[in-house]
């Protein structure tokens, strides 16, 4: 049972394209390209029914999701306009233009951009408040409704069309709200995330499935001013196509995983890319090599740091068989990942330390106009993608990594701040916004 999530932020409006303080005023509204951005991401949504719709009031989200709707075509639920979804509110900068707001309001600016939820600002009213503190707030009663509305227990697929701020609290609130989690994630317009929900002991378990997809409008986001780097999952091999634990036995990959880094390499083509990591195990190098091919020149270094986790005795066993055998180790592993021992094998936290460093080498090593690419395995980028989220190592199965699925990390120019998940988890390049990638065995 799955209650998949789609969330979408509103087409380019009036005040993005004037680089304006939107908030929750109802100033803006959806400009031509906002609709065509729409249309474009509806297109790439035929194949996914939706059981329910839930929008902004706000004209900009309102008029994205007619347009995505009008751009999808067929039937569709009659979307629900909630204020639960009602955007940030900056009363009292709405409808400034960034730079008015950076010459005026430069120290307030500034806690926006680097502690947002220290950031106080005074109505017209003259009362004090926190924006980001109210937002959260109505971020966890916006995602406790939805849940009564439709339970994780049940399969269903609900649509949420709304704004970059409040759609940021939502995701963080599903993550458990780590820490500085605001400024780690990005939501560009017309951009696709794609949370599941299932059953768990105490709350639902959540997976992203994918985050800030633009595929639908090009590529990759636009990049931000500092280093970027470009992170991999190797292409499909026969062991994860059965479902059969590899860890670090040197499983190369089928044709179809050469296929898969075949689709990534064209996805990537046109994207600038200056040096390269993978694994030492054949199946990323031999990835990483097939990218490359599109980037003549590019050096690739191996590194021991990237290999996947140890199973130990569990390697080259399908789950059934490790069931016989660890039947309760194995049920822990799904639950708390992070208590397990792996019979002679490693723990996620001796990845979590190894992969972590390589990851820190290597951007510590870039120059800010430097693009990377880095390749490797699932339980590797997982733990380097929850230490990016501010997750934990309880935490890996938040993080999906499909065979050739694409994410891409900003580095910020200011040290104090984390870097942040520009995307994540791309596999559009595959044919669909869905992750369809074998589902393996970890």
């Amino acid at each position: 049972m799955t209650l998949r999530l789609l969330l979408v932020r509103h087409g380019l409006s009036s005040f993005n394209k004037e680089r304006r303080i939107q908030g929750r005023d109802d100033l803006s509204n959806l400009s031509e390209e906002g609709h065509e951005q729409a249309r474009r991401l509806g297109a790439s949504l035929t194949e996914v029914p939706f059981d329910a719709i839930y929008s902004s009031p706000l004209q900009r989200a309102a008029s994205t999701t007619a347009s995505l709707l009008e751009g999808r075509g067929g039937s569709a639920p009659t979307p629900v306009f909630d204020d639960g979804l009602l955007e940030v509110d900056l009363e009292p900068w709405s409808g400034m233009s960034i730079d008015e707001l950076t010459e005026r309001h430069p120290v307030d600016f500034a806690t926006w951009k680097r502690q947002p939820l220290e950031l106080d600002l005074q109505r017209r009213d003259g009362s004090s408040y926190r924006p980001l503190v109210e937002l959260m707030d109505q971020a966890r009663s916006f995602v406790d409704g939805l849940l009564q509305r439709h339970p994780v227990d049940q399969d269903g697929t609900v649509l949420v069309v709304a704004h970059n701020a409040i759609l940021r609290c939502l995701m963080l609130t599903l993550l458990g709200e780590p820490e500085q989690g605001f400024r780690r994630l990005r939501v560009d317009n017309t951009s696709l995330s794609i949370f599941n929900l299932r059953p768990g002991v105490d709350q639902p378990q959540v997976q992203i499935e994918c985050l800030n997809s633009t595929t639908h409008l090009q590529p990759l986001p636009d990049r931000g001013k500092g280093a970027r780097l470009i992170l991999v999952r190797h292409g499909e091999t026969d062991w994860n196509k059965a479902g059969r634990f590899q860890g670090q036995i040197d499983i190369p990959l089928n044709d179809h995983g050469r296929s898969q880094a075949a689709a990534a390499r064209d996805f990537l083509k046109d994207v600038s890319i200056d040096r390269a990591w993978s694994s030492t195990l054949s199946r990323p190098t031999k990835t990483a090599e097939i990218i490359l091919e599109a980037h003549s020149g590019v050096p690739l270094t191996q590194i021991d740091g990237l290999v996947e986790i140890g199973h130990g005795l569990w390697e080259g066993k399908l789950e059934s068989e490790i069931r016989e055998g660890w039947s309760e180790l194995l049920d822990t592993w799904k639950r708390s990942p992070e208590t397990v021992q792996m019979p002679e094998g490693e723990t996620i936290q001796d990845v979590w330390a190894r992969s972590v460093t390589s990851w820190q080498e290597i951007a510590k090593g870039l120059k800010p106009e430097e693009t990377a690419l880095v390749v490797a395995h699932d339980a590797v980028n997982k733990t380097i993608l929850c230490d990016l989220l501010g997750l934990t190592p309880a935490d890996i199965w938040a993080v999906k990594q499909g065979n050739g699925g694409v994410t891409v990390v900003d580095i910020t120019p200011d040290p104090s701040q984390p870097a942040v998940v520009t995307c994540l988890n791309l596999t559009s390049h595959f044919g669909s916004v869905i992750d369809r990638t074998a589902a393996g065995a970890l």
